[in-house]
């Protein structure tokens, strides 16, 4: 179907201002326009009850989180820990603010975002590591934050979708933390994709073929690097074991058909699935509550899918 007629309305702005594509700026200035894009589509955010900056040890240094508490209750909450996208280049705590207000109230439960290491200045893997080796450290330090040990999930959207996917399969080869669910919000999954949904996304009003390129020439060091699983999660031999899923793809997104595929795979390994694309729908959507009424459609599918995940 043609794109959602908000979408399209956001698109013909973009256009009409001359808004360039990310991919045609330096990183810095792409990080800048980043932001300022995601807060507008995302407006002030909700109010939680209690919002706090923090740290905790990465393999490189002290990564940044954010902690989101929407009770007083200084008692073990079901906790997300969720992973904002950017191409890997992009982003920081910032980026997932709005996002992380929303699913803390709606779920409700405590969510924690991490400020993983940004390409190129730190290439894969160190965005896979500092991910995991934050949620590891939350899982074992689960009293220090209020987590409950048994309710604990990862999630992210589009570059944190792919290092949800990686920290899963990195948590399985390590025995642990144990994951009650992921979320993969149109995530990336192979390097090497050649999909219907990525040849035909050459749209510079949106999200495209040329922007996957663009971030994932910043991600990796070589392109034989791509390969790696946790890098191109679809190309992993064995995807059983993993934590029941969540992928959200949308339309009119260059990523939509790997991301549906690894929600195929991960259900014909045995793992429970389920997976909704959201017609209309564009890359970035889902970070958009303030203007897309199917960004708030999604925000309430996933509240309800961690809801019924972290019920005992």
């Amino acid at each position: 179907m043609p794109l959602d007629p908000q979408v399209a309305q956001l698109r013909a702005r973009r256009v009409a201002d001359g808004v360039p594509p990310l991919y045609t700026l330096t990183v810095e200035q792409a990080r800048a326009a980043d932001l300022a894009a995601v807060r507008a589509g995302a407006g002030a955010g909700e109010p939680v009850r209690h919002v706090v900056d923090r740290h905790v040890p990465g393999p490189g240094g002290d990564l940044p989180v954010r902690v989101y508490r929407p009770t007083d209750d200084t008692g073990p909450l079901p906790t997300l820990v969720y992973l904002f996208g950017g191409g890997w280049a992009l982003g920081s705590v910032e980026t997932s603010d709005g996002i992380c207000r929303s699913l803390a109230n709606a779920v409700p439960c405590q969510v924690i975002t991490v400020g993983y290491r940004l390409a190129p200045e730190h290439r894969f893997p160190a965005a896979v590591h500092d991910s995991y080796a934050a949620v590891a450290w939350i899982a074992e330090h689960a009293d220090e934050f209020g987590v409950d040990p048994g309710r604990l999930a990862v999630a992210g959207d589009s570059a944190g979708g792919n290092l949800t996917a990686a920290v899963t399969l990195l948590a399985r080869e390590r025995g642990g933390p144990s994951l009650a669910a992921q979320v993969l919000v149109y995530p990336n999954t192979d390097y090497r994709a050649d999909t219907e949904s990525l040849r035909d996304s050459d749209d510079p009003g949106l999200f495209n073929r040329h922007s996957v390129a663009w971030y994932w020439s910043h991600y990796l060091a070589d392109p034989a690097d791509g390969l790696d699983p946790l890098a191109s999660p679809l190309r992993a031999d064995d995807l059983s074991g993993l934590p029941p899923a969540l992928v959200v793809t949308a339309e009119h997104d260059p990523l939509r058909d790997e991301g549906e595929e690894y929600a195929r795979r991960l259900a014909s390994s045995g793992v429970d699935v389920v997976s909704t694309r959201y017609p209309g729908m564009a890359h970035g959507f889902f970070a958009m509550t303030e203007v897309l009424g199917a960004a708030r459609e999604a925000h309430a599918e996933v509240a309800a899918y961690l809801r019924a995940r972290f019920t005992p």
